[in-house]
Order: C-alpha cells, then structure tokens, then sequence
C-alpha cells in the first residue's frame, strides 16, 4: 500500500501512532464491509456476538494491523479513509484546543511526551529569511 503525503498542516500523530498500539479497538460489527460499512473484514477479529475489533489490538502488547511505520517516528494508517467510528472519534490532546488523558497516557507508555498546543501550529518563517535552503546545507558549486 502506498504511503499517504505529508499533511501541510502539522500533524503529530503522522509522528506518534502510539494510540494505535496501546488501546484495543472495537466497534459495532455493521462497521465492517459485511455489515455494510467501511472496515475491510480481513482486519478484524470478533470481539462478541455484536462487536469487532482490530486485529492486534486485543493483545497483551496492543498495536493494529492497520498501522503502518514506527512508533514515534513516521506513521499512517492503511484504511485511514475507511476506519471505525473508534478511530475517527479519537482527539488527540491539543487537536480541538484541550488536553486529552488517553492520548497522554498511550504517549507515554511508547516513551513520548504529551502533546502541546504547539505541536499543532505551523512552523513559521522569520520576516528576514529568503531563502528556503536550510542555513546548514552546503550547496556544490556551479
């Protein structure tokens, strides 16, 4: 599977993913394409006679088969257009102007800070910087 673009907005969890292998995730079974939704059903596992779950995500060591990357790295999901109501309702802290405590604490368990209002924003260019060449970069000669 091809690996989305970057986002031009910031967006830390295409760096994080620590959600994905810390929380089991399940959802009503009408979410999967057999019920008529959008889950694929090879991703998932039955949970209960009404409720699925994403295959690795009912483990001892949690992480969804549809994450793709390392955690605290680079990450994506595989079905991101097509993944539960679970996953979709999921705000990361900072994202909608608060702190969310399962986001911190996933963080934390893969060894990454919590989240600021900052990782949100757009870096910015200072008013004086023309150039878009790093100041570190060496360019070879003409």
């Amino acid at each position: 599977m091809e690996q989305p673009p970057i986002a031009e907005t910031p967006n830390p969890c295409l760096t994080c993913g620590a959600c994905c292998a810390f929380f089991r995730c399940s959802f009503y079974w009408r979410e999967t394409e057999e019920g008529g939704g959008t889950v694929p059903d090879q991703l998932t596992e039955n949970l209960t006679e009404h409720r699925k779950v994403m295959r690795g995500t009912d483990a001892r060591n949690p992480r969804c088969i549809a994450l793709i990357g390392d955690i605290g790295d680079r990450v994506y999901c595989a079905i991101y257009d097509r993944r539960s109501t679970t996953c979709r309702v999921f705000i990361p802290s900072w994202e909608k102007g608060e702190p969310n405590p399962d986001c911190d604490r996933a963080r934390a368990a893969h060894g990454l800070p919590p989240l600021t209002p900052s990782d949100w924003e757009s870096p910015t260019e200072s008013p004086d910087s023309t150039s878009t060449t790093p100041p570190d970069t060496v360019l070879p000669a003409a």
